[in-house]
């Protein structure tokens, strides 16, 4: 099978995993595993999708697996070391 077979199936299974979502079939899980093994047979298949075509994948990874990936990273609050604090800190 050649790379352009295996991206234009890659990308069937995509189009069939949207559908899945929104209407909540039982297939969904079948179609994650078949995409996954596709693309982890040849890698390079992930160079070929479009954005919104990943975004199908981890929109469906998620409701999967019932998690929410982290968007930005929460900044800790500041906190002195022990050495640098000063009276005025207290």
């Amino acid at each position: 099978m050649t790379a352009t077979d295996q991206a234009f199936e890659t990308r069937e299974k995509l189009a069939q995993l949207e559908e899945a979502m929104l209407a909540k079939t039982p297939n969904m899980p079948t179609l994650l595993r078949d995409i996954h093994r596709e693309l982890k047979n040849d890698p390079d298949l992930v160079t070929i999708l479009t954005e919104e075509e990943c975004s199908i994948l981890v929109n469906g990874l998620k409701q999967q697996t019932k998690t929410e990936i982290a968007t930005k990273a929460v900044k800790k609050g500041g906190t002195k070391a022990l050495s640098k604090m000063t009276v005025d800190d207290l």
